[in-house]
């Protein structure tokens, strides 16, 4: 099989490296890909994964692409090219592509649209409000006291959430998304939800229209500061599995989310074949859907590629074909661990073109391996090219090796400006007594 993958990430890097392994593949592209992505090559034929420079909205041109090269099938990872209709446009020309298409996309593509299908359709959710008007908006913040979580409607970047602790931050919120515009149209309109206390977790569940198979639990540490502190970002690390969730448990609030998402999409004509992630709040009143996101997760993708067992290829395929129903996901009893290393700035404004240098020796490290997102070649040396740069994971007998590990690697990787979370996977460990 010749495979296309489209994206330039860390949540691509692991997918590349996954589908690589598989005996299938004889030949893969990546457009854009990234400096790591060039380093990898098929497990069957040892040909390099070829970089394309064709960015991912760029959806005439890969299509041309795809079909000059005759891919067999075209792996889509970012949530633009899915919102923009790559999926829908592929299928018109006859192409085998794995992804949502531009309908089933709208779930993370409208805050509002997913927002309201949840409460049609029962998925628990926080009590929420959807907004046109700066002033009713503002009001509505008030009546919440303030304790409040503001999303930009549209595609972010992962960055349009913010969190509110009182009503002069909530109102802030709106005024940074509605007025300012920091998020462009994307905050043309607001979802406020009312602030969920308890533990958040990234589920993950891959579809074929049918079927939904869940994946184990994963936490993403969205913060850019350890203890949770300061702006959101794209994600600063996570780890697999939690210890928040057993099996039993799992399988139970998989069964609240998922049943009732796919009845939801029977009964709305959406056939939803790719993967879904809610972001989910584990609350005193069970399970609560914080929002849809209709593609791998960033940096969950590292953690679970290291930790899945089966032949990725042939699960990508029989979610396309509706056959998914026949496959048993297979997973490491390891833990995995993903620090992310990110720029100077991040993700605030921030310089690319730092020379990154410990890569082999970061690699060396048993059981790890770096993921390279904002990556680029210059000369012979690997630079920045981006707010995160990398995506450093390790895996362990347990989290607190694969978390010793994974921070051992990092210790070995220099770039100027370099920040990088010391906590995570702190959450999984109980405190201890103070004596």
């Amino acid at each position: 099989m010749k495979l296309l993958v489209i994206g330039s990430g860390g949540r691509e890097h692991a997918l590349v490296l996954k589908l690589a392994q598989s005996p299938h593949v004889t030949q893969m592209w990546c457009a854009p890909g990234n400096a790591g992505i060039a380093q990898e090559r098929t497990e069957k034929t040892k040909k390099p994964v070829e970089c394309v420079n064709l960015a991912a909205d760029e959806l005439p041109k890969l299509l041309a692409f795809a079909q000059e090269k005759k891919a067999d099938l075209t792996v889509v990872c970012p949530d633009n090219p899915l919102a923009l209709g790559i999926v829908d446009l592929f299928q018109k020309h006859g192409l085998r592509i794995w992804g949502v298409n531009q309908k089933a996309a709208r779930f993370e593509s409208s805050k509002v649209f997913s927002q309201k299908f949840m409460e049609k359709y029962g998925i628990p959710t926080a009590a929420a409000g959807t907004f046109y008007d700066v002033a009713v908006a503002k009001k509505f913040c008030a009546s919440l006291g303030g304790k409040c979580v503001v999303k930009a409607d549209g595609l972010a970047l992962g960055k349009g959430v913010l969190i509110c602790a009182n009503l002069a931050e909530a109102e802030k919120a709106v005024d940074e998304i509605m007025v300012s515009k920091a998020f462009g149209v994307a905050g043309s309109r607001v979802v406020i939800q009312e602030f969920l206390e308890g533990i958040e977790v990234s589920l993950h569940a891959l579809c074929d229209g049918t079927t939904a198979k869940i994946f184990p639990t994963s936490q993403d540490h969205k913060r850019a500061f350890d203890g949770d502190l300061g702006l959101n970002t794209g994600g600063m690390g996570t780890y697999s599995p939690t210890p928040f969730l057993s099996d039993a448990q799992l399988a139970a609030a998989a069964k609240k989310i998922l049943d009732p998402f796919l009845r939801g999409c029977a009964a709305e004509g959406i056939d939803y074949r790719g993967l879904l992630y809610p972001g989910v709040m584990l609350t005193k009143d069970g399970p609560k859907v914080l929002e849809f996101n209709a593609r791998f997760g960033d940096p969950e993708t590292q953690v679970y590629l290291t930790r899945l067992e089966n032949d990725l290829v042939e699960l990508l395929d029989a979610s396309v074909s509706g056959t998914l129903g026949k496959m048993e996901l297979k997973w490491s009893p390891q833990a995995s661990v993903c620090v992310v290393m990110a720029s100077g700035g991040y993700p605030g404004s921030y310089a690319k073109g730092k020379v990154i240098t410990g890569l082999d020796a970061a690699n060396a490290v048993p059981d790890t391996k770096v993921f390279h997102a904002g990556t680029a070649r210059a000369g012979d040396s690997i630079v920045t090219n981006g707010g995160r740069v990398l995506g450093v994971t390790a895996l362990g007998q347990d989290l607190k090796a694969a978390q010793a590990a994974a921070y051992a690697a990092v210790e070995k990787i220099h770039f100027d400006g370099a920040h990088f979370r010391r906590d995570i996977a702190a959450k999984a460990f109980p405190r201890e007594p103070v004596a």
